[in-house]
């Protein structure tokens, strides 16, 4: 996995690893509300999702494409 990792471009290295930052943080903050996990999955799985959706459309020059 750090082999493809070390493959993509370097906007996308940043955001994705602020992105699973994020993640957990807010993942931890379920938890330490005492939310059921099952709430806190799809909720993780739902930004998640929006955040894929960003990378993908990520331009090579960190803009984002319309």
């Amino acid at each position: 996995m750090q082999d493809r990792w070390a493959l993509a471009p370097v906007a996308a290295q940043v955001r994705g690893d602020a992105g699973n930052r994020r993640l957990h943080h807010q993942w931890l903050k379920f938890i330490a509300r005492k939310k059921r996990s099952t709430i806190a999955t799809v909720a993780i799985a739902r930004e998640l999702a929006g955040w894929c959706w960003s990378l993908a459309i990520l331009d090579g020059d960190d803009t984002l494409t319309r």
